[in-house]
């Protein structure tokens, strides 16, 4: 278990232990029944996998893969797969809850879900990666389908990635419709319109649903609004060109290299022609380098955390000096920095509302593969921004009625629901 002092405490900085001190606190706004909540926090099944692949060198490598399965009393499973060196047991536990309380307070008829392959997809060729791919899908076996388990892309994983577990579960189930297996895909295999920008779009719709509240002093519009990203891969570069392009001044962003930020602004579109060059958007044209410590306490209207968890914590969450933050990643924020944070007044946009656009055109996609069809990216989005805005004023209106701040709020709406399904299903058998 991971753990950093602030000041004379000690902070908990394990993913799953900080889902459970959320848990805890919108339980205890929760009237349910004895025990009732200890089955909630559980997952209905881990599993975890050991597999060969051979290399293109001719050795054989062994891998481990998992996949977590939280909770499907509204609806199938639903989650992505991530490859990366860090991947754990712990930390898909706690993903996969948090996909459970997502697809909850976003209002889609999926459970929660989170696998990934321990590895390092940076050092993997694309036919090993393949190879990776087509054996981990291959071993989950009956464990994923379209009416079971819906895979998605998560961290170093996209559409190319999902047309491979695609047509790898397609050719041990002929003569069914496979396409509902995975969402993410690319538009040629039955994609959807809209997908590879959800999560981005989503984040701003909450974004603009916040400047419109008066959540974010002294600022009336998106336009002219100072934002600060933190993380230029899809939902950070996504994020980055949408807001550019409804008027905002983008001051800052950064990637795994470290950050970049310039006070006149800068073009996303520009910086990213100049991170596909060079790999990273350090070294950009007319902007100042900053590490991403620096670039998270720069000064700014909107702070985007689009990266991986634990960025803002009780050490620097004093030091954060934006107005509002709209949390596109995952756990960006722990629970020590949101007390801090609170006190402060600044306003956070909880993971599992301001993120929820991914599985929200998830969904719609599937929807789409189960009846045959194909929306225009125009139906897409209006669908999407219904749904954000939605979620975003039932979560924002109970924070105000219970005077808790808002991830409790969406914690308390996503245990509601989940908990009513659970009492009108009852236990089987």
């Amino acid at each position: 278990m991971t753990m950093t002092a602030v000041g004379s405490a000690i902070e908990e900085l394990n993913l799953h232990g900080i889902a459970q001190i959320r848990f805890e606190r919108a339980v205890s706004e929760l009237d349910l029944a004895p025990g009732f909540s200890d089955y909630l926090r559980r997952p209905e099944r881990v599993i975890r996998i050991e597999f060969p692949v051979r290399m293109d060198d001719g050795s054989v490598r062994m891998f481990t893969g998992f996949r977590v399965q939280h909770n499907s009393n509204r609806g199938p499973f639903k989650g992505g797969i991530r490859y990366h060196p860090d991947v754990g047991e712990d930390e898909l536990r706690a993903l996969a809850m948090m996909m459970t309380w997502k697809t909850a307070v976003m209002d889609v008829p999926f459970g929660g879900a989170k696998g990934g392959v321990v590895c390092n997809p940076k050092e993997l060729s694309e036919e090993e990666k393949r190879a990776v791919t087509r054996r981990y899908t291959s071993q989950l076996g009956p464990a994923i389908g379209p009416m079971i388990d819906i895979p998605a892309p998560d961290v170093y994983t996209d559409a190319r990635t999902m047309a491979w577990i695609f047509d790898t579960y397609d050719m041990t189930h002929k003569g069914e419709n496979n396409l509902p297996v995975v969402t993410g895909k690319p538009l040629e295999l039955g994609g959807s319109y809209g997908r590879s920008t959800a999560t981005s779009r989503g984040c701003l719709i909450c974004i603009r649903e916040a400047i419109a509240w008066g959540l974010v002093p002294d600022v009336q519009s998106l336009g002219g609004a100072r934002v600060v990203i933190q993380g230029f891969g899809n939902a950070g570069a996504g994020l980055a060109t949408l807001a550019h392009a409804e008027g905002a001044k983008i001051v800052g962003v950064s990637d795994s290299s470290g950050g970049i930020v310039s006070e006149v602004g800068l073009d996303p579109g520009k910086v990213l022609e100049h991170k596909e060059k060079t790999g990273r958007v350090s070294g950009f044209p007319g902007a100042h380098v900053v590490s991403n410590e620096e670039l998270l306490e720069w000064p700014c209207d909107v702070l985007v955390p689009a990266a991986l968890e634990n960025q803002i914590t009780g050490t620097n969450a004093p030091c954060i000096r934006a107005k509002l933050i709209a949390e596109a990643a995952n756990g960006p924020t722990t629970p020590a920095a949101d007390d801090i944070l609170s006190e402060r007044g600044v306003t956070v946009i909880p993971d599992i509302l301001c993120s929820g656009g991914g599985v929200t055109v998830s969904y719609y996609e599937w929807v789409q593969n189960l009846q045959d069809e194909q929306w225009d990216e125009d139906t897409v989005n209006a669908r999407l921004e219904k749904k954000m805005v939605k979620a975003f004023r039932g979560v924002f209106e109970l924070a105000s009625e219970r005077n808790v701040d808002p991830r409790v709020a969406a914690y308390m709406i996503a245990l509601e629901r989940l908990a009513r399904v659970t009492q009108l299903r009852g236990f089987w058998p």
